[in-house]
């Protein structure tokens, strides 16, 4: 698909009592977009070799409740890492500038403050046509990259603690792979 964020196709290995468990929080607000999103997150996360009975799908009201779900299953321990997946399309209104703000502060605060990394998901667009063309059209799938974005911070964390753990802290493995492109 066009537009698309690959990375080498790697499997996570669990640190020692680390979880093997992702979650999709995703928003029922929008839901023609965030369904499509939420497959792309699915498909991703499984072509990474995390079966399905690893994956915890999370229902959110709408994308301003993503902050509190996303924070509580990041406390629960119970996952290595959280996707938050919602849309957002301008109205009439700032409305959803204030709602995109606080969402994207409230997920960077959830994820600093436990040590779980959470993938901010949330397509804010101009127009309905626009979040189409972020949900699997033109500009690729966005709740895709947001699982690809999670699954290597989670490859580099590992990384980073296992080349601490060896006494080698400047010699992180890294991702051998492109940057993606910007595809706004």
């Amino acid at each position: 698909m066009a537009g698309s964020y690959r990375r080498p196709r790697r499997t996570i290995e669990p640190l020692e009592d680390s979880p093997r468990n992702i979650a999709v929080v995703v928003s029922r607000y929008n839901s023609a977009v965030t369904n499509r999103l939420l497959e792309g997150a699915i498909t991703e996360i499984q072509s990474r070799g995390i079966p399905e009975d690893r994956i915890a799908v999370i229902d959110a009201p709408g994308a301003f409740e993503l902050t509190v779900l996303s924070a509580e299953a990041a406390r629960s321990g119970a996952y290595a890492g959280i996707i938050s997946i919602g849309c957002l399309i301008h109205g009439e209104t700032l409305h959803d500038r204030y709602i995109a703000d606080a969402v994207a502060q409230g997920v960077t605060q959830a994820s600093l403050q436990t040590g779980v990394p959470i993938a901010f998901g949330l397509v804010t667009a101009e127009t309905p046509e626009h979040a189409e063309a972020r949900s699997g059209g033109a500009k690729g799938n966005k709740g895709q990259e947001s699982a690809a974005a999670l699954l290597d911070t989670l490859d580099s964390i590992a990384a980073v603690r296992s080349a601490v753990a060896q006494g080698r802290p400047c010699q992180v493995e890294r991702l051998r792979s492109q940057l993606p492109q910007d595809k706004s």
